[in-house]
């Protein structure tokens, strides 16, 4: 049963945190702690939540407050899971950040957050609501209008953090694949399919690799791609619609193609950018920039930047997988940016612009300024038009202009 949290709004009249020598409670109060209870906890609504909880009398929920305060913390300091439980239970900058000025009071175990963070997968996926985000841009338009902060400009860059998965080859990949497969069988199908995943089960995936010479990898990728597509028409009938089955059938069209007279073990050149990376994270994907690769996602951000603020907001975070283009994030985030802050002008670099971004900006009334524009590599054996200094010299020729030296390469 959904319930709000307002016990923060009638402090204790003592506590442990009053037990501290006064410099000590001072410095408490001065610290990010303070700030965050101030502008974050406190200002977060928690009735959308609500629909995550049963509309029945039963026991109340740990405060809303609470666990998503939890979970920005944790992404702001970085920590897992099991640092994150103990700094709540221990650390008293983080307990005073969640309203909680006794050491006794609030526990509850990690399992709570684990079935917190289903609840909101689920109702993302069920209404394509996701209320994390709802959250973060509620608290923010509040300090944005508490702090009056300008927000005719802001500016949008993006980076690529790696998702937390094993780099697998692709033997490995598809061998776990296959491993998964046998977990998801009843008994009677593991006997049936007993003989034909033997070679796949012994050990760890890993393990079977190491046994691998170079020269024999084409073979087993075959024989792995017949054993797959075996096992999908045999499969379809009674697991089709498990989650396994459908991994399944995904690593078999990112590997493999059915030709006319034989099964096809496509190049590596031909494994798409959103081919699967990893079981345990469907949606990652891989991405080469500048020579270097990347498997997992993309974060856009973007805040403030008007001058005359005294310091920036972060009004809006994008997640994508890292295939999704710089453009399609800016033409994703720009129409609520205009309607929540009056966005104006927006600054980033060459890789965000599009003939279809520049028409429909001009139509929203923003301006985009780059301070790049998106092309090729440079080529270093052709000459450009900045390899020269060039001035104008009335007279030199018809245009005006002449070229008075070549720069020196950069």
């Amino acid at each position: 049963m959904f319930r709000k949290n307002t016990r923060h709004w009638q402090p204790p009249l003592t506590s442990h945190v009053d037990e501290l020598p006064e410099p000590l409670r001072k410095r408490l109060q001065n610290s990010w702690a303070e700030t965050f209870y101030r502008e974050s906890f406190c200002r977060l609504d928690e009735e959308p939540f609500g629909v995550l909880y049963a509309d029945r009398p039963s026991r109340p929920n740990v405060p809303v407050n609470v666990v998503v305060g939890l979970e920005f913390l944790k992404a702001a300091h970085g920590w897992s899971d099991e640092e994150m439980d103990n700094q709540f239970c221990y650390n008293v900058q983080v307990r005073y950040a969640l309203e909680y000025r006794h050491l006794g009071e609030g526990y509850f175990d990690l399992r709570t957050l684990y079935n917190f963070r289903q609840r909101l997968a689920r109702h993302v996926q069920e209404t394509g609501e996701n209320l994390l985000e709802q959250a973060f841009e509620q608290v923010t338009d509040e300090q944005l209008e508490a702090f009056a902060l300008k927000t005719g400009q802001q500016r949008m860059d993006s980076t690529m953090p790696a998702s937390n998965i094993r780099q697998m080859g692709r033997v490995q990949l598809l061998v776990t694949v296959l491993q998964r497969v046998h977990r998801m069988l009843s008994e009677a199908d593991r006997e049936r399919y007993a003989d034909l995943l033997a070679p796949y089960l012994k050990g760890h995936p890993g393990q079977y690799v190491y046994r691998l010479k170079k020269d024999e990898v084409p073979d087993h990728l075959r024989r792995i791609g017949e054993v797959i597509q075996q096992l999908l028409r045999a499969l379809e009938a009674d697991y089709g619609q498990e989650p396994t089955y459908r991994v399944l059938a995904r690593v078999f069209g990112d590997h493999f193609r059915q030709e006319p007279e034989r099964l096809v073990v496509k190049e590596g050149s031909e494994l798409s950018a959103d081919s699967l990376q990893s079981p345990d994270d469907l949606e990652a994907t891989y991405r080469e920039k500048r020579g270097q690769g990347y498997r997992g996602y993309v974060v856009n951000v973007t805040e403030t930047c008007d001058p005359e603020n005294p310091a920036p907001l972060i009004t809006k975070v994008q997640v994508a997988p890292n295939v999704t283009d710089d453009s399609t994030l800016l033409s994703e985030a720009v129409p609520a940016l205009k309607e929540r802050t009056g966005l104006e002008t927006l600054y980033t670099d060459g890789g965000y612009g599009s003939p279809e971004n520049d028409t429909w900006l001009e139509e929203e009334g923003v301006t985009l300024i780059q301070t790049a524009i998106r092309g090729r590599r440079r080529d270093p054996e052709r000459l450009y038009l900045d390899d020269f200094q060039v001035e104008r010299e009335p007279g030199a020729n018809r245009s005006g202009w002449s070229v008075l030296e070549r720069l020196p390469p950069r």
